[in-house]
């Protein structure tokens, strides 16, 4: 503690761009230093209110770090500051809720128990009303404390919220528990925990050469029960549209423990499918801090701008909205975007149009498995 205490208010001197999976002693502990040096702020001759310095999570502070050896890119933050303030009027109801859900999580982690996001809003919206209306207040506080105290979520004892399913070729064994067999679990898969440290202690064992990561919970229900991984040895995981935590920390788990194995999405062709990609694939401006835990170098399988050309009818491509082109330009102006998914992403604003891979079914609903065979073994992924 008197080490932790001879440090600066919130560790800003330390300039560390990353968060800390601690125990929750060592979190206490660092909420306690912060508690103590704003009192004693607070109790000095020349009283004042410290201000927050937070790491700054806008786009122009992220850096994208990219393998020497490998492949694989990574988004990080860099070491510019922001600050809330009780005497900003446009920051001090932030101010009071970061302190508010320190407040929380210290509780939580003395009690020895997790929560997820929607638990805590709850709470925090019977306890706290004026500060806490809506769930996003409640997360983009839970950000703003990982990037003051610099530990990540779950060491606040933040679970996420579970959404995401695996299937296919993995035994997983939870601790002490019986081995699970995915492969046999039918076309709903296994449903993919929102504890994070559990996620972190499962036994994993796989024969699979492939993991195919599915965007929509309808293809992959689809080809988990055509038993798709059967006739190509494959893993299939879904987090059911944009990744959640859970399912992305298990896929990065996954590419630890199988670094051999190729990861292929599968995701609609339109801007927002690109997006999906990328957070897998490089992680999220917003969790800059803790991204590259959930990260994995994934490889987009499909749709693709030749998939359209030559297998879906004009009939079935769907206009693009005003949203899609949004997504599209905030993607396209990424330093982190490769080349390759740039000209697709051009493609699809050229063109005015996307396309879902429910399209395929076109050919007959079995055609989805013999697109992913041929895709795989002719290696036609970016």
């Amino acid at each position: 503690m008197g080490e932790l205490l001879k440090s600066s208010i919130f560790f800003s001197d330390q300039h560390l761009c990353n968060a800390d999976i601690l125990p929750p002693s060592e979190v206490r502990a660092r909420i306690e230093v912060a508690v103590l040096n704003f009192l004693k702020n607070l109790n000095s001759t020349d009283p004042e209110i410290s201000d927050l310095p937070l790491i700054s999570r806008k786009v122009s502070n992220s850096r994208v770090s990219r393998g020497l050896l490998t492949e694989s890119s990574r988004i990080f933050l860099s070491h510019s500051f922001c600050t809330k303030s009780l005497m900003n009027e446009n920051t001090a109801s932030s101010f009071i809720r970061v302190w508010k859900v320190m407040e929380m999580c210290y509780q939580i982690l003395v009690q020895e128990k997790k929560v997820t996001q929607r638990e805590l809003f709850y709470k925090l919206l019977c306890d706290s009303p004026k500060y806490f209306t809506s769930q996003t207040q409640v997360n983009r506080s839970i950000q703003d404390l990982v990037a003051l105290i610099r530990c990540s979520r779950y060491s606040f004892g933040i679970m996420a919220s579970s959404r995401g399913a695996v299937a296919g070729r993995l035994l997983l064994q939870e601790p002490q528990q019986e081995v699970f067999d995915c492969s046999a679990c039918g076309s709903s898969g296994y449903a993919i925990s929102g504890d994070l440290s559990l996620l972190e202690k499962l036994v994993m064992k796989s024969d699979a050469r492939y993991i195919i990561v599915v965007e929509k919970h309808a293809i992959f229900q689809r080809i988990a029960e055509d038993r798709v991984f059967n006739q190509i040895p494959c893993i299939l995981i879904t987090a059911k549209g944009y990744p959640d935590i859970g399912t992305r920390l298990l896929l990065h788990r996954m590419s630890r423990e199988f670094p051999g194995l190729p990861i292929l999405g599968l995701v609609d062709w339109n801007p927002a499918g690109v997006a999906i990609l990328c957070t897998f694939k490089f992680g999220s401006i917003t969790m800059g801090l803790e991204a590259y835990r959930y990260a994995c170098n994934i490889k987009w399988l499909g749709l693709r701008k030749d998939d359209i050309e030559e297998l879906i009818p004009q009939d079935s491509l769907i206009p693009l909205k005003p949203r899609d082109h949004q997504i599209g330009k905030s993607l396209a102006s990424s330093e982190i975007l490769q080349d390759n998914y740039k000209e697709e992403l051009a493609a699809m604003i050229q063109s005015g149009y996307r396309a879902e891979i429910e399209a395929l079914y076109f050919h007959g609903y079995d055609f989805l498995a013999k697109y992913i065979g041929k895709k795989i073994v002719q290696a036609d992924y970016i």
